[in-house]
C-alpha cells in the first residue's frame, strides 16, 4: 500500500507539475499576445495623432505661409508612413489586420495627393486657393476612410484581445479544477502545491514589478523626447535666424552693383539738366539734346526700379503675351548683378520672336532661380547657358527654356526628388528647399512641363516647355498700326489726390500741361468737402500710399453719390496693396511716367467712367 501510494503521490506530483506547467506556458503566451494586442492597438492610435498633428501643422501653414510649419507638416507625414509600416509588421499574423492595412495605406496615399495640392499652392503664394483646397480636404472621403481602418483595426485588436483574454481565463480555470482534484488525492504533495504557488506568486510578483519599471523607463523616454523636441524646435529657429541674416547679405551684394547704376544714371539725369540750364542761359541750341540726355538717363532708372519690384515680387500677377528671347535679353544685366563676376552668362536665342502667355514677374523669378541654383552647384564660377527655343509638342507649338550649367551635377536618387517641397542638398542654412517645387508648379500652371537632364560631374541642364501663345502675332499686327499717343481728350476736372507737395506739384502742372483742369488736395480725408465744392469734378487720380488713409481706401469710403466719377490709382510701389481685389475695376498708373502714359490712363479711367444714377440727375 504504501508502495502504491508512494506510486499514486509521485503520479499525481508529476501530473500536478505537469498541469501547473502547461498553464504556466500558455498563460504566458496568452500574456504575449495580449501585450501584442496593446502595442498595435497604441500604435494606431500613435498612427491617428501623428496624421492628425500633420493636418493640422499644414493648416496654420495654409494661413501663416510659415515655412518652418510646412517643414513640420512633411516630417509629421512621412513619420505615419513610417508607423503604417510598423503597424503592417505587427499584424502580419492576421489575415483580417493585413487586409485593413492595405487599405489604410492608399487611403494613406490618397490623403497624402490631396495635402500635396494644398501645400504646392501655399508654396507657390496662392493662399485663398491653398486655404479652399485645406478645407475641402478636411470632407475628403480618404480621411473618413483613415479614422474608420484606425478604428476597425482597434476594435478587431481589442475583439481579439477579449478573445484571448477569455481563452486564458478559461485555461487558468481548468487548471485550477485539475489541481483541486490533483490535490485530494495527495495530501501528501500540500507542503509541495504550497511551495508551488508560493513560486508562482512570486514570479507573478516580480513580474508585475518589472511591468512597473518598464513603465517609469517608458515615462522618462518620452520625457527625453519631449526636451529633444524642444531642443530640435529651438534649433530650427536659429536655423531660420540665419537663413533670414543670409538673404540679407544676398539683399546688400545686389544693392552695391544696384547703387552703382543708380548713381550713374543720376549723373546722366543731373548732368543733362545742368548742361540744359546753361544752354538755355546762353540762347544755346543743345537744350533738347540735352534733356533728352536726361530724359533717357531717368527712363533707364525707373526700368531698373521696375525690375527690382519685380525681383522682390511686388507686382501684381497678370498674364501677357511674353516674347521670351527678349525677356531673357533684358534679364542680362540682372542676372550679371546677382550671379557675380565669377558666372559668365551667354544668351542663344533661337526662339524667332515665339511667345508665351504667362505674368512677367514669375517668368523672371522663374528664371532668376534657376540662375542662382546654377550658380550654387558652380560654386560662383562657372559657364551659365539660356537657350530659347521653339518645338512641337502632342498638343500643340511649345517654347522651350533650357538652363545649363558647368557644375557638379546631380545623382539619379537626387534627381528624382529635386521638385519635392523642402528638399534640399544644400547644407542648413543655404536653402529652403521651395525654389524647384515653385518653378514646378508654375509650369505645371502654364499647362507646360519641366524636365531635368543631369549627372554627376557633367552639369545639369534644366529645361522649360510652356504652350506657345498663338495671339502674340496678332497683338504684334495690332502694335505696329496702333498711334503713338492716345486721342486727344477735351478739357476734365481732375481732382488729384497727393500726399507729397513735390509729387503733387508736378502732376498737376503735367495735367494743366495736357489742358486739364486740376484741383490739388494733400490730405484724403479732404475729399469729401473737395467734391461737394466743385460738382464738375470729372476724375479722381490719386496715389495709392498714404499716411493718413490709402487710395483704395478713400475711394471705399466715399459717399455712393460719388460712384459714377472715374478713378485713376497712381503709385510707384504698390507693396501689400498690389493686388486686382484692391485696385477694383479702376485702372492703375505706374510713376515714374510720361505725359503720354499719363494721357494715356485717363482715357482709359474715363472709359471705365460709370454712368450717373437716374435717381440724381432727376435731383439735380
Amino acid at each position: 500500500m504504501l508502495v502504491v501510494m508512494g506510486v499514486l503521490g509521485i503520479g499525481v506530483l508529476v501530473a500536478l507539475i505537469i498541469t501547473l506547467g502547461e498553464a504556466n506556458k500558455q498563460r504566458n503566451r496568452a500574456i504575449t499576445l495580449q501585450s501584442h494586442s496593446y502595442d498595435v492597438m497604441i500604435l494606431a492610435r500613435t498612427l491617428s495623432g501623428t496624421i492628425a498633428r500633420s493636418e493640422a501643422s499644414l493648416g496654420r501653414y495654409v494661413i501663416s505661409g510659415d515655412k518652418q510649419l510646412g517643414q513640420l507638416y512633411v516630417e509629421d507625414w512621412r513619420r505615419a508612413g513610417e508607423q503604417i509600416e510598423r503597424l503592417e509588421t505587427l499584424t502580419r499574423d492576421n489575415d483580417d489586420q493585413k487586409a485593413r492595412i492595405d487599405r489604410l495605406r492608399a487611403a494613406y496615399l490618397a490623403r497624402g495627393e490631396q495635402l500635396s495640392l494644398t501645400a504646392l499652392s501655399t508654396n507657390y503664394g496662392k493662399n485663398d486657393q491653398a486655404l479652399s483646397r485645406y478645407y475641402q480636404a478636411r470632407k475628403a472621403a480618404a480621411l473618413d476612410e483613415i479614422n474608420l481602418l484606425l478604428d476597425a483595426i482597434i476594435d478587431g485588436e481589442r475583439t481579439l484581445l477579449n478573445r484571448r483574454t477569455t481563452a486564458a481565463l478559461a485555461l487558468v480555470e481548468r487548471s485550477t479544477r485539475a489541481a483541486f482534484v490533483l490535490s485530494a488525492f495527495g495530501v501528501l504533495l500540500l507542503l509541495g502545491v504550497i511551495a508551488l504557488g508560493w513560486l508562482t506568486v512570486r514570479a507573478l510578483t516580480e513580474r508585475t514589478i518589472a511591468r512597473a519599471e518598464a513603465n517609469i523607463e517608458r515615462a522618462r523616454a518620452e520625457e527625453l523626447a519631449i526636451v529633444v523636441a524642444d531642443a530640435t524646435a529651438e534649433l530650427r529657429v536659429q536655423e531660420a535666424r540665419l537663413r533670414q541674416v543670409q538673404k540679407m547679405d544676398a539683399v546688400g551684394q545686389l544693392t552695391g552693383g544696384i547703387a552703382h547704376d543708380f548713381n550713374n544714371m543720376l549723373a546722366v539725369v543731373i548732368g543733362g539738366l545742368e548742361l540744359a540750364r546753361r544752354s538755355h542761359a546762353a540762347g544755346s541750341g543743345d537744350v533738347a539734346r540735352h534733356l533728352a540726355s536726361a530724359t533717357e538717363g531717368a527712363t533707364r532708372a525707373a526700368d531698373l526700379t521696375r525690375r527690382l519690384l519685380a525681383f522682390a515680387r511686388e507686382e501684381a500677377i497678370n498674364p501677357e503675351p511674353i516674347a521670351v528671347g527678349a525677356l531673357i535679353a533684358g534679364m542680362r544685366d540682372l542676372l550679371d548683378r546677382t550671379l557675380g563676376d565669377g558666372i559668365s552668362v551667354e544668351i542663344d536665342d533661337q526662339s524667332a520672336g515665339a511667345c508665351v502667355r504667362a505674368d512677367r514677374v514669375q517668368m523672371e523669378n522663374t528664371l532668376l532661380n534657376l540662375a542662382v541654383n546654377a550658380r550654387d552647384a558652380m560654386e560662383g564660377r562657372g559657364t551659365l547657358t539660356i537657350t530659347a527655343a521653339t518645338a512641337s509638342g502632342a498638343d500643340g507649338e511649345l517654347v522651350t527654356i533650357a538652363v545649363r550649367d558647368t557644375g557638379c551635377g546631380m545623382t539619379p536618387e537626387v534627381a528624382e526628388r529635386v521638385f519635392e517641397p523642402f528638399f534640399t542638398t544644400k547644407p542648413v542654412g543655404k536653402g529652403t528647399g521651395l525654389g524647384l517645387s515653385q518653378i514646378f508648379a508654375f509650369t505645371r500652371q502654364q499647362g507646360g512641363d519641366v524636365t531635368i537632364d543631369t549627372a554627376p560631374g557633367a552639369g545639369t541642364v534644366v529645361r522649360l516647355s510652356l504652350p506657345r501663345d498663338g495671339t502674340a502675332t496678332t497683338l504684334a499686327i495690332v502694335a505696329d498700326v496702333a498711334p503713338i499717343g492716345p486721342a486727344p481728350l477735351d478739357s476734365i476736372v481732375v481732382l488729384v489726390v497727393e500726399d507729397d507737395p513735390r509729387v503733387l506739384a508736378a502732376t498737376t502742372g503735367a495735367l494743366e500741361e495736357l489742358g486739364h483742369q486740376a484741383i490739388a488736395c494733400d490730405d484724403p480725408l479732404a475729399v469729401p468737402a473737395l467734391l461737394d465744392q466743385h460738382p464738375t469734378i470729372d476724375l479722381i487720380l490719386s496715389d495709392v500710399l498714404m499716411p493718413v488713409r490709402t487710395g483704395p481706401e478713400m475711394i471705399a469710403a466715399l459717399d455712393p453719390r460719388y460712384a459714377h466719377l472715374a478713378v485713376l490709382f497712381v503709385t510707384g510701389f504698390a507693396g501689400e496693396t498690389s493686388d486686382g481685389n484692391t485696385f477694383g475695376e479702376h485702372p492703375v498708373l505706374r510713376k515714374p511716367f510720361t505725359l503720354v502714359g499719363l494721357e494715356t490712363a485717363i482715357a482709359e479711367a474715363m472709359a471705365r467712367k460709370r454712368p450717373v444714377a437716374a435717381d440724381r440727375i432727376a435731383a439735380e
